[in-house]
């Protein structure tokens, strides 16, 4: 599991300890993780590893690939991600090219690397962070919602691909979540839902369809949002944005 340190991915975490799996975690803090990891063996008695990796860095999904390569895994999820906000030709290009890393590039990579083993295997599943913001142009989080596209039309394509392989691949496509993610990408969420909301329904989602809205908020505004042309869609993103994102 990628980003496990915070938000959803240490709620994917904590439910998938509860259910008795083991797990490997990975995310950029080290500490934070060994202390979650004695936490969940303590209370659920589940073996946990810990691989502290940052993904913006080429080779780390490398080191994970090699440190997990005698376990028999059975599920990928990638939680790692962060976002920008903001008008993009104001924003720093080395911030978005290392959004674009973490986001896209060591996605794929990791993604790879497990359903080639699934499939192999002939079983497993693969869950994928999408967003609401994947399914149009978002101003103010132009760069952002970009990777957010690769990553819903890179579950999709999957899901048809390995689902006669025995792989079930599922796009998690919430909307605001109130995390430590708001802050990093400098946009205010006063309202939204809980990771543990998102996380419970996307394992739910899991082996029954391609791509979920996990949660009541995020069915709402998907609610709001379908009956638009894609130019309206933009328009009241970048609304809603815009009133995430005043300073």
């Amino acid at each position: 599991m990628t980003g496990a340190s915070d938000g959803i991915g240490r709620a994917f975490a904590r439910q998938l300890a509860a259910a008795g799996f083991d797990l490997v975690l990975t995310a950029r803090r080290e500490a934070v993780l060994t202390e979650l990891a004695g936490a969940l063996r303590s209370r659920h008695g589940v073996d946990v590893q810990v691989l502290a990796a940052d993904l913006a860095e080429a080779e780390q999904v490398g080191r994970i690939a090699e440190a997990t390569a005698g376990r028999d895994l059975g599920l990928l999820v990638a939680a790692a991600g962060f976002g920008t906000s903001g008008p993009f030709i104001e924003g720093d290009l080395a911030a978005e090219l290392g959004m674009i890393d973490v986001n896209c590039r060591s996605l794929a990579e990791v993604t790879h690397v497990f359903a080639r083993r699934f499939a192999e295997r002939g079983r497993g599943g693969i869950v994928l962070l999408s967003s609401l913001v994947a399914f149009q142009g978002v101003p103010r989080a132009a760069n952002y919602a970009a990777t957010k596209a690769y990553v819903q039309s890179l579950a999709e394509g999957l899901h048809a691909e390995l689902r006669a392989r025995g792989v079930d691949v599922l796009a998690a496509a919430p909307g605001p979540v109130v995390s430590g993610f708001g802050g990093r990408a400098g946009m205010r969420i006063a309202a939204g839902q809980t990771p543990d909301e998102v996380a419970a329904g996307s394992l739910r989602a899991l082996g029954r369809r391609a791509t979920v809205r996990p949660g009541f908020l995020a069915k709402a505004l998907e609610t709001a949002l379908t009956p638009l042309p894609r130019f309206g869609r933009v328009a009241m993103m970048g609304r809603v944005m815009a009133g995430m994102t005043a300073r």
